[in-house]
């Protein structure tokens, strides 16, 4: 498994709840792909929210994303962690 970082844009405003509805919707979902959404981060001002999960593939993280309703803009391997 790999660790994805993937990036939405256009999500200016976002609150903390609609942040966590939409970690949440992932969640529920998640294993029907084999992916483990861990974490999610946004920024309200620029409109920008981050998470990170591990997957079998960047594909397999979009298609959660976009079957909770939210695709990814971009999708980044992490290979290095310190």
């Amino acid at each position: 498994m790999t660790r994805f970082m993937d990036v939405h844009h256009g999500m200016e405003g976002i609150t903390a709840d609609q942040l966590r509805e939409a970690h949440q919707a992932d969640l529920a979902i998640e294993k029907d792909e084999n992916v483990h959404f861990e974490q999610a981060w946004a920024d309200p001002e620029s409109g920008t929210v981050y998470c990170l999960s591990e997957a079998p593939s960047a594909e397999a993280v979009q298609r959660v994303h976009e079957r909770a309703g939210h695709k990814a803009d971009e999708i980044h391997a992490v290979t290095l962690m310190v």
